[in-house]
């Protein structure tokens, strides 16, 4: 920014650009649980606010490491942070709209207006192109709808050549375009609500500007930082078997080399430090993009892993954390908890829930095939361990894994091909994002929505056959199962034909509101009344961490009853959110 606030803003440098982000990034997340509120069904898991949030603080993290920053290295650490640390679908395409808005600044100084209209543009077209099937009336809808106004105004000419006057016609479009977003969604429409991501998106662009108008707004939270990682399970897990005790992470900025004068290409680097880090340790994530190259190792040797980064370039965002050290506190502070009675001895009695504690050592030989599954719940996930997968990571509705996440347990799984089940709709970019960042197994995504098609899925595979058969079939099987799920509404609202009051119960079957009582069983009953045909055989009930058991069996007896001819099985699922999740095969 050039001269007083008062002034044409011709340019912006990078000092205003990190402002720019961190405002915009302390609104969204003062502005979260709005944002969740405006999840179309009623339902306590409307989680956009907080997958957005949790994005960007990942990326806010990097930028705060940074001194003296350039736009274009700022614009890297946005887009590698935020990429790593994107959740659910709203999170990912965020981290995709950063992305190609950086790489949009590469090489520059300042952003003037024909950059900005370039870096909108490009983050609109990444942005689509991660998203298979777009829709219109979405956060992808805003996005473009700000690059073609961009691209419209560049293209006339403007009187004034100020830069936040230019941001702000191209905001206020996207503003109208959010407002529009019901009227191409009829789902919003009858919610009364615009499109959550879509909000989630302006309200970044708001803070943004805010700071554009020296007017920085800062986080009413406190502590701004993400929530402890999903990640892996580690219940039961004694500090002996930790290993390799120190999680090493680190940024490489490439630099030329002394003596040839040439830098090695990122894509190169990374091959030849995780063949390096296998080596040293374990849970090894090494992930280039441009010339910055992420780094995530478990060692006992910190030292000589940054030895060898800094043979590539210089190092910035260095953490070093004595994983044992952490361990053992935790491990004192969950004693004090159940000796004070604060907390119960959990269901499994302290069993992990992966079926190795420990990354498989380097010396065995790797199986053909591995397998990561998302679930919440003990009790379902220690069905899918007793399924043979590898690797459980706790997460689902209210809480959707990260793709670093969903990387780092593909790493600790010891196959040459591994399967990921997201089994949640909203989890489908994250994984599919972990898939492209790893380079040295065939990563396969199952496209579940739900843990009965996990669950079927994983039924159905046979070691004997190729991935590309194993695809093929679990596809297949997955779309002869129906869902069912019963929570209850946390507002009240109109949709699929229903008068929903704040505290009625809703039975949804694959997403669609076939239900609403005022009592948990009656919901139940009729809900699967409409997920059973003639071909029903089976109906599986899993209850949650608010059920009986006995609640359960009651409910499997009615449906016996009335219907004689198919089978009726209950199993604990210890879910939260939602009191039953319900198949139908």
């Amino acid at each position: 920014m050039k001269g007083n606030i008062d002034a044409i803003m011709k340019t912006i440098d990078s000092i205003m650009l990190k402002k720019a982000f961190l405002s915009g990034a302390a609104l969204l997340t003062n502005k979260k649980e709005y944002i969740n509120e405006l999840n179309v069904f009623p339902v306590p898991d409307g989680d956009t606010g907080t997958n957005m949030t949790m994005t960007i603080s990942s990326a806010r993290k990097e930028v705060l490491g940074m001194q003296d920053p350039t736009i274009e290295s700022l614009a890297k650490a946005v887009s590698s942070g935020s990429l790593r640390g994107a959740r659910g679908n709203s999170g990912v395409i965020l981290s995709q709209i950063f992305r190609g808005f950086g790489k949009a600044l590469k090489g520059c100084e300042e952003i003037d207006i024909e950059t900005f209209v370039n870096a909108i543009k490009n983050a609109s077209d990444t942005a689509h192109k991660a998203v298979m099937k777009p829709k219109e009336g979405t956060i992808l809808t805003v996005i473009q709808s700000g690059a073609v106004k961009a691209q419209s105004l560049y293209e006339e000419g403007l009187e004034s050549d100020d830069i936040l006057e230019f941001i702000k016609i191209v905001v206020a479009d996207m503003e109208v375009s959010l407002e529009n977003t019901p009227n191409l969604l009829p789902v919003l429409k009858e919610a009364g609500v615009v499109d959550s991501g879509g909000e989630g998106l302006m309200t970044f662009a708001r803070g943004a500007i805010s700071a554009l108008e020296g007017k920085e707004i800062t986080s009413d939270e406190g502590d701004f930082s993400p929530a402890p990682p999903v990640g892996v399970r580690s219940t039961g897990i004694e500090t002996e078997n930790i290993k390799f005790g120190y999680c090493t992470e680190f940024i490489i900025m490439v630099e030329p080399d002394e003596f040839t004068k040439v830098a090695k290409e990122p894509e190169v680097i990374e091959k030849e430090l995780k063949k390096y880090l296998n080596n040293l340790g374990d849970c090894v994530v090494v992930v280039a993009d441009d010339d910055i190259v992420k780094v995530h190792v478990h060692t006992n040797a910190p030292g000589l892993a940054i030895q060898k980064a800094l043979t590539y370039g210089q190092l910035t965002s260095m953490k070093i954390d004595n994983m044992r050290e952490e361990h053992n506190e935790k491990v004192i502070k969950e004693a004090e908890k159940i000796a004070r009675g604060e907390k119960e001895l959990p269901r499994n009695e302290g069993k992990p829930v992966t079926k190795a504690d420990e990354e498989p050592k380097k010396s065995e030989p790797k199986s053909k095939n591995g397998f990561v599954t998302i679930s919440s719940g003990e009790g379902l996930s220690d069905l899918f361990k007793d399924l043979g997968v590898d690797v459980v990571v706790e997460g689902g509705q209210t809480m959707n894994p990260s793709t670093e996440d969903i990387l780092e347990a593909v790493e600790k799984v010891n196959a040459e091909n591994v399967f990921i089940f997201p089994n949640n709709s909203n989890i489908i970019m994250a994984a599919n994002q972990a898939a492209t960042l790893t380079d040295d197994k065939n990563v396969v995504v199952i496209p579940t929505v739900n843990i009965p098609q996990g669950i079927n899925a994983k039924l159905n595979f046979i070691d004997e056959m190729s991935p590309e058969e194993n695809k093929e079939t679990m596809l297949e099987s997955i779309k002869n199962v129906s869902c069912g799920q019963v929570t209850y509404a946390v507002r009240d609202t109109s949709i699929d034909g229903f008068d929903i009051t704040k505290g009625d119960f809703m039975g949804m079957n694959d997403k669609k509101l076939v239900a609403v009582e005022k009592d948990i069983d009656t919901a139940t009953e009729k809900m699967i009344d409409k997920m059973v045909n003639d071909d029903t055989e089976l109906v599986s009930i899993y209850y949650g961490e608010d059920v009986t058991e006995d609640d359960a069996n009651a409910l499997a007896t009615k449906v016996e009853e009335k219907y004689p001819d198919i089978e009726t099985e209950t199993n604990f699922g210890g879910q939260a959110v939602y009191y039953y999740i319900v198949s139908a095969e």
